[in-house]
């Protein structure tokens, strides 16, 4: 029944039927990841799919000079490597617990079996493309918009508009997560405390102001 709940939960399965949603469940698993533990590895055969149900994961490759690249830091509800699926073979990037968390497991051949039913197919198809677009709108906002409206729009998508947010991500990632540099982001965090606009110590940011009304 939690597995069934955490899939009903999960924005990305919203478009499928009720039915759709049973038949999925039933092919699925819940796995514990540790913190700082690997999920899979860039260039591993892709087995699975996943739906973050707890904790946060963040997916990264590495380039030819031995730098890990941050792609982006999965939420809770939301499903990643679904690539797997249809274009690659392997992990095309690297998956790793930045706090401890708990994921569904879909294996490729279970979700094959279901996409040759023709009514599961167009559904899951049409949420795949619900995503292409989430990704175009993400890929025009970082291309776009500034650092401050990137990390506040980053902390708002991650943890609602809150005055007190508890965070297992460091400045780093969160860096990573709003495509900007380490220096960048301390530069920018400097400024929004001597302006008292947030507070950050530790895992805690408390936001001072009301940067919410000014976000598009």
């Amino acid at each position: 029944m939690r597995i069934e709940l955490y899939i009903n939960q999960s924005p990305f399965f919203k478009g499928l039927s009720e039915d759709h949603r049973r038949e999925l469940t039933a092919i699925c698993n819940l796995k514990p990841v540790k913190k700082r533990d690997y999920l899979f590895h860039e260039g591993e055969k892709g087995s699975s799919m996943f739906l973050l149900v707890e904790g946060n994961i963040q997916l990264h490759k590495n380039t030819e000079d031995g730098r890990e690249v941050v792609i982006r830091v999965i939420k809770p509800g939301e499903v990643f490597a679904e690539v797997v699926l249809f274009e690659k073979e392997r992990y095309p990037v690297s998956a790793r617990a930045v706090a401890n968390a708990d994921v569904l497991v879909f294996p490729r051949e279970g979700i094959h079996r279901l996409l040759a039913e023709e009514s599961f197919r167009n559904d899951f198809i049409a949420m795949l493309m619900a995503k292409q677009r989430y990704l175009a709108e993400r890929i025009q906002e970082l291309t776009t918009k500034d650092v401050e409206h990137r990390f506040f729009t980053f902390l708002r998508s991650q943890y609602g508009e809150k005055e007190t947010i508890h965070t297992p991500l460091s400045k780093k990632d969160i860096a990573a997560a709003i495509g900007t540099t380490p220096e960048s982001l301390s530069r920018l965090i400097l400024r929004l405390h001597e302006d008292q606009i947030i507070d950050w110590k530790g895992k805690e940011i408390r936001i001072l102001s009301d940067p919410w009304t000014w976000l598009a």
